[in-house]
C-alpha cells in the first residue's frame, strides 16, 4: 500500500475535533427548526434560502467520491473527466427553469409521487421507488463508502469498519435527528470546509510543480520508472501502460476515444445528468425545500457556479500527483501496481490521498481529512434523508392508507437505520470495486435511460400516458440489465495482458453510447403504445405538466381510487392522546425530541379550508418580475461562462 502518514499531528486532531463539533452544533440548531410536521421533516418547511439551497446541491453532488474519483480519473488521463462537472450546469439551469416549477405546482414530496399524478396507478411509482434505492446503494453508498475510507484509512491508523461506522453514525444521527433542515445547513458549513482545505491543496500542489505551465509541460513527461526501464525492452507487455494520453487536455475528444468519446459526452452524459439533476429525489429535494421558485432557481445558478470549481480544486490536484508521484500514481505494471495500492488494473484512485499526506504540513492536513469527512457525511446524509423520503411518503403511505403524520416521521427515522445496517454489511463488497468512476457511470448509464426518458416525456408532452411510461420502463429496464450483467460477465484485462474476449457489443460500444441508445429504445416504445393506447383527459393533466402549470382549474385525479396524501390526513386529528406533555417522563420526552413530534403532541386540528390555503402557497410558481429577469440572465451569464470553458480547452 501506499506509505502514509498513520499518526496525526496533535494539531491535526484539534482541527477534525473543532470541525465535528462546529457541525454537530450546527445539526443540533437546525434540528430544532421546522418540526412536527411531514413537510417540516422532508422538505424543511419550504422555507429555505437560495444560499442553503445551491449549497447544498453542490455538497450533496460532491462527495468522497468525487475527490477520490475525479483526482484519480485527472491522473490518468487529463482534464476531459472534468466535462461530468461543466455538463451539470446547463442541466442545473434546466432543473430550475423547466423541471422544478412543474413539481411545485403539482405539490408534490417525491420524485415517484409525481409520476403517480401525472399517470394514476401504483406500479410505475413503487417501480421507481425501487430503482431509486437500488442506483444509491449500488453507485452513490458504495463510491462515498470506498472513496471515504481509502482516504482515512490511509490517513491515520484506524480499523476500516470502525471508521465507516463512526462516519456513518454522525451522519444518521444528523439525518434522524433533524431531517431535511438540518441536513441542509450541515450541507452548507461542509461546502464552505470543502472549498477552502481544496482550495489550499490546489494552491501548494501547483506551487509543488512550478505552476500551470509546468504542470501541462511535466504531466505529458511523468512516466513509471518500470516504463521508462523497459523501452527498449520488447518482451516486457507494459511498455505503453503508465503513459499520460496526448489528449489529455483536451475536454472534447474523438468519436471513438475509449475513455471519453465526444458523441457520448454531448449526449449520453446528458441523458444520465438529466435523471441525476432533474429527477432523483437526492437533488430534487433540495431544490424543492426552497421558500418558493424564485429562491429554488437561485439556488440552481449557485450550485452551476460552484460547479466549475472541480477542474480547478480536484481535476488539476490530480494531474499534479501525478508528476510528484509518477511511479505509485501511475504505475503500469500490474505487479507494481498490487504492492502500491492492492489493484492490479492502477493506482491513479490513491492520487489525492497521496497529495494530501505528502505535500500539505501538519494542522492543514487535518483540515483535508476534515474535507474528506465533510464531503462523505454530507454525501451520505442526503442519500438518508431522500431515501427514507421515498420509503416513507411512497411505500409506506400505500401500505398504511390512514398512517397518522406522527407515525410517518417515526418510520422515516427507523429506514435511516435500516439503511445505515444495509451500508455497512455493503462494505466488503466495495473493497473490491475496480475503476470505481467508470463503474458509478456505467451503472448510471445502463439503469438511469429509461427513468430520465419517461420523466422528460411526462413533462414536456401530454399525450403520453400510463401504458405507454409503464412499458417503456419496463422494456428499458430489461435492455438496460442485460447489457450491466453482459458486461460484468467479463473480466478486462489489465494493461499490457492479452485476452480480451469480450464481444464487440460490448467491447466496441461505450457505455455513454449504449445509454442514447436506451434512451431512444425506451422513447419510442413509450410514444408507440401510448399512442395506440386512450389519451388523458385535459382535466386530468392541470399543472403536471411544463404547459398547464400555470393553470388554475381544478385537476379531476387520474386514479381516483388512489386517495392523495392530503385526502388521507385531511380527516384525522394530528394531536397525540397522551395527556400532558409536560406531565410525562424524562424519557418519554427525549423519545418525542429525538422523533421531531414533542411540537405535535397539543397541536390542534388544521380545518379543510386551512389545509387547501397551505397548499395553494405551497404549490404557487408566482415570481415577481426584477427577480425573474435578474435570475434569467444570471442563467444566460453562468452557460456563457460554460460554452466558453469548453471552447478553450475544446
Amino acid at each position: 500500500m501506499v506509505e502514509a502518514k498513520n499518526s496525526l499531528h496533535w494539531a491535526d486532531g484539534l482541527v477534525i475535533l473543532a470541525y465535528f463539533v462546529v457541525v454537530i452544533g450546527v445539526g443540533i440548531i437546525s434540528s430544532c427548526r421546522n418540526r412536527g410536521s411531514v413537510g417540516g421533516y422532508f422538505l424543511a418547511g419550504r422555507t429555505m434560502h437560495w444560499i442553503l439551497v445551491g449549497a447544498s446541491l453542490f455538497a450533496s453532488n460532491i462527495g468522497s467520491g468525487h475527490f477520490v474519483g475525479l483526482a484519480g480519473s485527472g491522473a490518468a488521463s487529463g482534464i476531459g473527466i472534468a466535462v461530468f462537472e461543466l455538463n451539470a450546469i446547463f442541466i442545473l439551469v434546466m432543473l430550475g427553469w423547466l423541471f422544478v416549477p412543474v413539481y411545485i405546482a403539482a405539490g408534490v414530496f417525491t420524485m415517484p409521487e409525481y409520476l403517480m399524478k401525472r399517470f394514476g396507478g401504483q406500479r410505475i411509482r413503487i417501480y421507481l421507488v425501487v430503482m431509486a434505492l437500488l442506483l444509491y446503494i449500488f453507485t452513490k453508498l458504495s463510491a462515498d463508502l470506498y472513496s471515504g475510507a481509502l482516504f482515512i484509512t490511509q490517513s491515520v491508523d484506524i480499523n476500516l469498519y470502525v471508521a465507516v461506522i463512526i462516519l456513518l453514525a454522525v451522519s444518521a444521527l444528523f439525518t434522524i435527528t433533524g431531517g431535511l433542515t438540518a441536513v441542509i445547513w450541515t450541507d452548507s458549513i461542509q461546502v464552505v470546509i470543502m472549498i477552502i482545505g481544496a482550495f489550499i491543496l490546489m494552491v501548494m500542489s501547483f506551487i509543488r510543480v512550478g505552476g500551470y505551465d509546468a504542470l501541462e509541460r511535466k504531466f505529458f513527461e511523468a512516466y513509471p520508472d518500470t516504463t521508462i526501464d523497459n523501452w527498449d525492452n520488447e518482451s516486457y507487455p507494459y511498455t505503453k501502460c503508465g503513459l499520460p494520453p496526448a489528449n489529455a487536455m483536451h475536454l472534447i475528444r474523438s468519436y471513438n476515444d475509449e475513455a471519453l468519446p465526444w458523441p457520448g459526452i454531448m449526449f449520453g452524459l446528458t441523458i444520465s445528468a438529466v435523471w441525476c439533476w432533474c429527477s432523483d429525489q437526492v437533488i430534487v429535494q433540495r431544490a424543492l425545500a426552497a421558500k418558493n421558485l424564485s429562491h429554488a432557481k437561485a439556488g440552481t445558478i449557485l450550485a452551476g457556479y460552484l460547479k466549475f470549481l472541480p477542474l480547478w480544486l480536484i481535476v488539476f490536484p490530480g494531474m499534479a500527483a501525478r508528476v510528484l508521484f509518477p511511479n505509485e500514481v501511475a504505475c503500469g505494471d500490474p505487479k507494481k501496481c498490487l504492492s502500491v495500492c492492492g489493484s492490479e488494473k492502477g493506482c491513479t484512485n490513491v492520487a489525492y490521498p497521496k497529495l494530501v499526506l505528502e505535500i500539505m504540513p501538519v494542522g492543514l492536513r487535518g483540515v483535508m481529512l476534515a474535507v474528506m469527512m465533510s464531503a462523505l457525511i454530507s454525501s451520505l446524509t442526503s442519500i438518508f434523508n431522500s431515501s427514507s423520503t421515498l420509503i416513507t411518503m411512497d411505500i409506506w403511505t400505500r401500505i398504511r392508507k390512514h398512517a397518522s403524520d406522527i407515525e410517518l416521521m417515526i418510520v422515516g427515522r427507523l429506514c435511516i437505520v435500516v439503511l445505515v445496517v444495509i451500508s455497512v454489511i455493503w462494505i466488503p463488497i466495495v473493497q473490491n470495486f475496480g475503476e470505481l468512476f467508470h463503474y458509478i457511470q456505467a451503472i448510471t448509464s445502463f439503469l438511469a435511460p429509461p427513468i430520465c426518458a419517461v420523466y422528460v416525456l411526462a413533462i414536456f408532452w401530454k399525450r403520453i400516458n400510463e401504458a405507454g411510461a409503464f412499458w417503456g420502463l419496463i422494456v428499458g429496464l430489461a435492455v438496460g440489465l442485460s447489457r450491466f450483467i453482459w458486461e460484468y460477465v467479463y473480466t478486462i484485462p489489465p494493461c499490457g495482458e492479452p485476452g480480451d474476449i469480450r464481444p464487440s457489443i460490448i467491447k466496441d460500444i461505450h457505455y455513454l453510447h449504449f445509454g442514447i441508445i436506451l434512451f431512444a429504445i425506451v422513447v419510442i416504445v413509450t410514444t408507440v403504445i401510448s399512442l395506440l393506447t386512450p389519451p388523458f383527459e385535459d382535466k386530468q393533466l392541470y399543472r403536471l405538466t411544463f404547459w398547464s402549470r400555470y393553470s388554475t382549474e381544478p385537476r379531476k385525479d387520474i386514479d381516483e381510487k388512489v386517495e392523495s396524501r392530503e385526502d388521507l390526513t385531511m380527516d384525522k386529528t394530528q394531536h397525540l392522546n397522551v395527556g400532558n406533555y409536560s406531565d410525562l417522563p424524562w424519557y418519554k420526552k427525549s423519545c418525542m425530541w429525538i422523533c421531531g413530534i414533542e411540537k405535535m403532541v397539543e397541536q390542534p386540528k388544521l380545518t379543510i379550508e386551512n389545509m387547501r390555503i397551505m397548499e395553494m402557497k405551497q404549490c404557487s410558481i408566482y415570481e415577481e418580475k426584477w427577480p425573474r429577469r435578474i435570475l434569467s440572465i444570471n442563467a444566460i451569464l453562468l452557460m456563457t461562462v460554460a460554452i466558453f470553458l469548453f471552447g478553450f480547452y475544446a
